[in-house]
């Protein structure tokens, strides 16, 4: 009779037969489905590979954070749109959630008018379909007034037909985008460091602060203002920085969509702070201000972690929604492309790949916030 170790080596040998059945049975499907797809392209006359991506592409679009050409590659093209899509993305998931702790917290209240408010806001907004809220905000943007009547704040901000313009220091785009990714690594820094959440607000802000005024001392040259202010020249604004219209319904679409599902979000996590704690608080003569902060709010952020990051990946995903009002996105992009060029399949592999990089890295950095918050010993 056989032992149990020559019992137990069958069965991990069948394990593996199988699982290298499972594997070879797999790749060979993905290769015979790549192979049945080249041969039915050279067919047609259509050449598959990335060598388009060398070609000039020969048309516009509406937004770019960098400077841009209709005589501008497929390369770079389908950078600037993924720039775009980043830049959308993470713009939203900052407003979204601070919004959505705002409306949370509110309707956590005891305060029955606030929270009828914040009800209000969060069944109104989470119930209308994301893409019709988008096309509602762009059809009421685009019929704003034209820039000489343009809406107009302490004549600083403006707002038209043509988008918003706002104040902007007189930087250029990559040195902007440097200075967001030092405060990107300023807020890393500092959550590794295990501070608690006031002082990490507290010291990212002046991390920040001081990487504007760094940036600021040593590219802007001596006599330009270092705040560029809109001003209305000729039939169009200069200066500043501008949101297109498209940008902008797409920003206050999404961050109002989004901010009714974190607020349900943060309400449920602070419901789960047992009343014990809060109580104890009281009882030691802490203010409601110091209970939300030092209490509430960290041990509400253990199980709010874990779905707020599922709606910040969503967000990341409904940027793809602006292609309904021409938003150039890195999906409006790669829609433009395909009709342009023809190279389906690559472009969609382009596609997919850039949204599974992003949002698997965004998964990463929420396991590890997670796994950072969570008390010793669970």
């Amino acid at each position: 009779m056989a032992t149990a170790d020559q019992l137990r080596r069958r069965a991990q040998q069948r394990k593996f037969m199988i699982q290298a059945v499972v594997v070879a049975v797999i790749f060979l499907s993905i290769w015979s489905a790549v192979s049945s797809a080249q041969t039915n392209l050279t067919a047609l006359g259509i050449t598959s590979g990335f060598g388009f991506l060398e070609r000039a592409t020969g048309w516009g679009y509406s937004f770019s954070l960098i400077e841009r050409s209709i005589d501008d590659t497929y390369a770079r093209t389908l950078t600037i749109g993924f720039l775009n899509t980043l830049f959308l993305g993470t713009l939203c998931i900052v407003l979204s959630t601070i919004v959505g702790f705002l409306v949370g917290s509110i309707r956590d209240s005891t305060n029955l008018a606030l929270q009828t408010l914040s009800t209000t806001f969060i069944q109104f907004f989470r119930n209308i379909p994301l893409i019709l809220q988008v096309v509602f905000w762009y059809a009421l943007l685009i019929h704003m007034p034209g820039p000489r009547q343009a809406m107009s704040l302490v004549d600083m901000v403006f707002l038209s037909n043509r988008g918003l313009m706002v104040p902007m220091f007189n930087l250029p785009v990559t040195a902007a985008l440097g200075v967001g990714l030092a405060s990107a690594a300023i807020a890393a820094l500092l959550f590794w460091m295990r501070i608690s959440l006031a002082k990490a607000v507290i010291l990212w802000l002046v991390g920040t602060a001081l990487s504007i005024a760094v940036a600021c001392f040593a590219l802007i040259p001596a006599g330009e203002p270092i705040v560029s202010i809109p001003a209305l020249k000729g039939l169009r604004f200069r200066g500043g920085l501008e949101l297109s219209i498209e940008l902008l319904a797409m920003i206050i679409a999404i961050v109002l969509y989004s901010s009714a599902y974190i607020a349900e979000v943060v309400r449920g996590g602070l419901a789960e702070v047992p009343r014990g704690l809060t109580e104890a608080g009281q009882a030691l003569g802490m203010s409601s201000r110091a209970i939300w902060l030092q209490i509430r709010l960290p041990m509400a952020l253990r199980s709010i972690i874990p779905p707020l990051g599922n709606q910040w990946i969503f967000v990341m995903k409904a940027t793809t929604v602006g292609v309904a009002i021409g938003f150039s996105d890195l999906f409006m992009i790669v829609s433009t492309s395909i009709t342009q060029s023809g190279q389906t399949l690559e472009l969609i592999a382009i596609l997919m790949g850039a949204f599974l990089l992003v949002n698997f890295t965004l998964a990463q950095l929420v396991n590890l916030l997670n796994a950072r918050l969570q008390l010793k010993g669970h």
